[in-house]
């Protein structure tokens, strides 16, 4: 899944592994968050961070939720540490957690990336959300940490039957093994819907005769994926504070969390972001100014830097250790192509522009996923080559509003994303 603002339309009309459970429960308490609840009864302030997708970026179950525990515990201190990212899934969040999470000291991080990490093999969410585990822990030891499940309208029969999604299985695996709460937000809501009481997807009500249709009903989504605020997202407040409920009352000693031995030593704790800055760049170069160019001054919370190359042949080159690298970077209307070579094996094509390009967002390409161990060069090139940017965006049926946005052939970069390291 990769960076779309409503989820790339998504992948979740396709039949996924699931794993069986006997009973589903909407909260798992195990060790509970000790040192949150101690922090908010002492009247400190409390940061609550927020890491995940288009569903967390919403004005939804985020502000709802910080606003519930404001209610809750008076004398705290709320702050919020939005860290979401719309389209965005854990094999990004464990990369930009450092930047994005654990900079800003969290009390309490939730994790929400059930719904985007859909579909990706149980190994890899693993590896990264053990990563993401692991980078909160040996850094902020006094750090809670709840993974937090939403549901997408292909994980309602799922759940209805009593099965985990795929995703929600991998990280409940990972959530036992170091002893993490977990709230399955959408379990209460696929329930709702297969008794009659919720209409998962469709549209307000317009006209007295629609509304009379949806009388008692709760309508909780228009897309299937991201609820609506008054009605889906209030009841993922009401399932975090349920959960909440029974959470808080875990007798379990405040204090540092201990690391335990790595559930697969293949997890991507080494994963960090590394700016653009810090590499070779050939060409034509420019640093955006986010104080006086809208393209980087919209990006500049999650990519501080952010580069121009506009010329065929401007490329950057590195060397590394490790087995994952990849770029973040920006994909758009005036975005083109590269070629991305490893060593002396034959380059790849990287298109920058796909079908959902009539705007900018934030994206990311993979450089080498399984390298071998030694060092490596990686060299990453812009073509001049113009991509069939029409023929591309009539895949969902977009057209270009206005040619001009379309002509260049841009690569705007931000970080170098490596499990491992950069060699001088």
């Amino acid at each position: 899944m990769k960076f779309f603002s409503l989820l790339a339309a998504m992948t979740i009309f396709i039949a996924f592994e699931v794993t069986a459970a006997p009973s589903l429960v909407e909260c798992q308490e195990r060790d509970g968050l000790p040192n949150f609840f101690a922090k908010l009864n002492s009247g400190a302030e409390v940061r609550v961070a927020y890491l995940g997708g288009s569903i967390t970026a919403q004005d939804g179950w985020r502000p709802k939720t910080l606003a519930w525990f404001q209610q809750q515990f008076p004398k705290a201190h709320l702050k919020e540490i939005n860290a979401a990212i719309g389209g965005t899934g854990s094999d990004l969040g464990v990369f930009r957690l450092k930047q994005d999470v654990l900079d800003h000291q969290p009390d309490l991080v939730f994790v929400e990336f059930a719904v985007n990490d859909s579909g990706v093999p149980t190994e890899q969410i693993q590896r990264t959300m053990e990563g993401i585990v692991r980078q909160t822990w040996r850094s902020h030891p006094t750090t809670d940490i709840c993974f937090v499940y939403t549901i997408a309208g292909n994980m309602l029969k799922e759940l209805q039957q009593d099965h985990l999604w795929n995703s929600m299985a991998a990280m409940e695996t990972l959530a036992a093994h170091y002893s993490i709460p977990t709230i399955n937000m959408g379990l209460e809501v696929a329930r709702m819907e297969k008794t009659g009481k919720l209409v998962f997807t469709g549209e307000k009500p317009k006209t007295d005769e629609e509304k009379k249709a949806l009388a008692d009903k709760i309508l909780f989504s228009p897309d299937s994926v991201h609820p609506y605020t008054d009605t889906g997202h209030q009841l993922y407040l009401e399932a975090v504070a349920r959960g909440m409920g029974k959470i808080q009352h875990v007798n379990h000693a405040a204090g540092p969390h201990v690391l335990k031995e790595p559930l697969r030593a293949d997890n991507w704790e080494a994963a960090k972001m590394i700016p653009l800055s810090k590499v070779t760049r050939t060409g034509n170069w420019s640093r955006m100014d986010s104080s006086k160019e809208g393209l980087a001054r919209n990006f500049s919370n999650f990519l501080p830097e952010l580069w121009k190359a506009d010329k065929p042949q401007d490329s950057i080159a590195f060397r590394f250790r490790g087995k994952v690298v990849r770029i973040y970077d920006l994909v758009g209307p005036d975005c083109g192509q590269l070629t991305v070579q490893v060593d002396d094996k034959p380059a790849k094509k990287e298109l920058r522009f796909d079908a959902y390009c009539t705007y900018h967002r934030l994206a990311s390409f993979t450089v080498v996923d399984g390298a071998t161990d030694g060092v490596h060069t990686a060299r990453v090139t812009l073509l001049p080559d113009m991509p069939d940017k029409a023929k591309i965006l009539s895949e969902r049926h977009e057209k270009m509003d206005d040619p001009k946005r379309f002509q260049g052939k841009n690569w705007y970069a931000g970080a170098i994303l490596v499990v491992g390291d950069l060699v001088e």
